[in-house]
């Protein structure tokens, strides 16, 4: 027996790791006035499928099912397209909308480090706001959280709209333009040589080839040299890449948040700002996160399409992060408190235990039945600071043995005292102390 091929099961000391990673997310997204949200990972094929959905990449990967009454349906790929359903079923909703989501999604694709079929994937969305406020927020927030994890980070930037008006200059048109952006956006991976061979492909123009080319052989394309060398100054796009970066500069993310002309993600749903995060020592090559705008889903899906829904969005790579952290000297978090019965029943211990875990004492039991000596000689090498001994004759007495691993002092106590000690040398403010001795 073994688990679906991109599919794994998590425990002991990396599923600790995961969970601390989820819960740094958690509280950075509180500090910045995001509501958790949860949606359904079963939804219907043809809302997955339509036009304003993932596009045919998504489409290719999307687990299909039908069910006993042969409705056919599919396993989300993403959580933004199932958090615009949610907008969508809920026109009444106050905007704007500040969310996230940590959850499950599923892809039927190509496996390899940091890419599963089955993964956990978390996003965080602002609906309503117009303005550039909401991108460079988001921006704000991934640097946040990848500083207080330690990763350092580079945050690739870009607008759509831009990438599309600098294509129309050169006579690439419309129709075209989305399977040429998508060959730029390759451009880190397969170099100059690569994009031009997959242009060749395309079977465009020879004078709209030769002017791609000239835009890649373009040395440091900064947002004002290519504005100027495609008479781009007042376009709609170019305003918007000045209004972020403007706002970017000003709140100190102009080094870690980089202008990149070719960026423009694999999703055929956004319309303006577009960001991914890379690992700045480049050892890593798989994207940390991206997101951007996607003005239009919302307002298609209810079915007014002229009616304009501001969206935003930024996605976590929890598993390429996971992978990254990983490779750091992690441990699980181990109970400080090791309660070992001596003679006394399973009632009597999980008594004295409950009273440990009411004052938030995290309290692990042994009852494996081995001789003492070797039960503290793995409770010393396995982490834990103290070990509490339930002797059938201290038991009587209202006692406990309390030895302290770390300090070698065992002292015999009552509950409430094994309370205060243990609190008292973790380190707990008084006023945060649960004991109950005066």
């Amino acid at each position: 027996m073994q688990n679906v091929k991109g599919t794994y099961d998590y425990f002991g000391k990396e599923q600790a790791l995961r969970s601390q990673l989820q819960a740094t997310l958690r509280e950075k997204f509180a500090l910045y006035d995001f509501d958790e949200t949860v949606t359904t990972e079963l939804t219907d094929l043809g809302f997955l499928t339509s036009k304003y959905a993932g596009g045919d990449e998504i489409v290719k990967e999307m687990y299909q099912l039908t069910d006993r009454r042969k409705r056919r349906l599919g396993l989300r790929y993403d959580l933004t397209i199932p958090f615009a359903k949610v907008m969508a079923l809920n026109p009444g909703i106050e905007l704007p909308v500040k969310r996230y989501e940590i959850g499950k999604v599923f892809r039927d694709g190509p496996v390899k480090r940091g890419r599963l079929r089955e993964f956990l994937q978390c996003d965080a969305d602002v609906v309503g706001v117009k303005g550039p406020e909401a991108e460079a927020e988001l921006m704000q927030l991934a640097v946040d959280v990848f500083r207080t994890l330690g990763i350092g980070i580079q945050l690739k930037w870009n607008n759509r709209r831009f990438l599309g008006e600098i294509l129309e200059t050169v006579h690439i048109s419309a129709e075209e333009a989305l399977s040429v952006m998508l060959m730029l956006d390759k451009l880190a991976k397969i170099g100059e040589a690569g994009v031009r061979e997959e242009l060749l492909q395309k079977n465009l123009a020879e004078d709209a080839i030769a002017a791609i080319e000239e835009l890649l052989a373009l040395k440091e394309p900064t947002l004002e040299k290519l504005m100027d060398k495609y008479g781009l100054w007042n376009s709609r796009g170019a305003l918007e890449v000045q209004a972020v970066h403007e706002i970017l500069c000003k709140i100190g993310l102009g080094q870690a948040c980089v202008f990149d002309p070719f960026l423009s993600r694999g999703l055929s749903f956004y319309t303006g700002t577009v960001y991914e995060i890379f690992d700045a020592s480049g050892g890593y090559a798989s994207s940390l996160g991206g997101g951007g705008r996607y003005d239009a889903i919302i307002g298609q899906l209810i079915g007014r399409e002229e009616t304009e829904y501001s969206a935003v969005g930024l996605s976590f790579g929890v598993e390429s992060m996971m992978a990254l952290l990983g490779e750091r000297s992690a441990e699980a978090a181990e109970a400080p408190v090791v309660l070992i019965p001596i003679g006394v029943t399973a009632a009597e211990l999980l008594q004295t235990a409950a009273e440990l875990r009411a004052s938030g004492i995290r309290v692990k039991l042994d009852t494996s039945g081995r001789k003492l000596k070797n039960i503290l000689a793995s409770v010393s090498s396995g982490g834990a600071r103290y070990a509490l001994l339930a002797g059938e004759t201290e038991w009587k007495s209202g006692k406990l043995r309390l030895k302290d691993l770390e300090e070698r002092i065992e002292r015999e106590v009552s509950v409430d005292e094994a309370i205060y000690w243990i609190e008292k040398q973790l380190g707990l403010p008084y006023d945060q102390r649960s004991s109950r001795l005066p």
